[in-house]
């Protein structure tokens, strides 16, 4: 897959707007899915490509982003990685509750353009990594954050031990959640509750209640 400028491809597909449930934090997203989802095909030469997470404020991520800064001790003075990171929302809110440092992670090839242009109209600084994490050990970090990763088996099936390997050797687990089919139903302990305004196109409702949650 090739993408001859991705930068240009979100500033021209997207706009900058603030976040629904986090308006202090504005990002670069789309309105519509289909659109956004068609032309990402199309600009890398491949069909039946995943959504494009990095183009919108899912409903967990919005949750976590809001529990972060209404709670910055979480990520005050810590290390971080924002796990599947998409549009770089949950690690631009770490960095503003006083995060030492984020690292976001994602395989999507829009996503590290995604996160530069919504880290830049923060002002705040993201790295980022394009590598799976999940095939070695968790990052030696504070704090893990993960939201909306449970949409699907097989990645609930592989990123539910490691972030348990994580929890395990002492490293805080967060996770931004609105109750997806393989939402682990044990080993959580809830810390928060929203009501996310979000859209039918990407969730079964308009307002989506979604939680954060501290893996145990």
């Amino acid at each position: 897959m090739s993408i001859a400028d991705p930068a240009a491809f979100i500033r021209d597909n997207t706009r900058l707007q603030p976040v629904s449930h986090t308006p202090e934090i504005r990002l670069w997203l789309a309105d519509e899915v289909t659109p956004i989802w068609r032309l990402t095909e199309e600009e890398l030469g491949e069909m039946g490509l995943p959504p494009p997470f990095w183009a919108f404020a899912w409903a967990g991520g919005q949750a976590l982003a809001r529990y972060l800064l209404d709670h910055p001790e979480e990520a005050r003075g810590r290390r971080v990685l924002d796990f599947a990171t998409g549009s770089g929302l949950v690690g631009i809110a770490a960095m503003k509750s006083g995060a030492a440092h984020v690292l976001g992670s994602d395989i999507d090839p829009f996503a590290e353009a995604a996160v530069r242009a919504n880290a830049e109209a923060n002002g705040v600084r993201l790295d980022f990594t394009t590598a799976d994490l999940l095939g070695g050990p968790p990052p030696e970090v504070e704090l893990i954050c993960a939201a909306d990763v449970f949409y699907e088996k097989p990645m609930a099936d592989r990123v539910l031990p490691w972030l348990r390997q994580a929890a395990d050797r002492g490293t805080r687990v967060l996770i931004g959640d609105p109750g997806r089919t393989y939402f682990p139903k044990e080993g959580l302990v809830r810390l928060a509750e929203y009501q996310v305004p979000t859209t039918r196109e990407l969730e079964d409702q308009a307002v989506e209640r979604s939680g954060v949650w501290a893996l145990a």
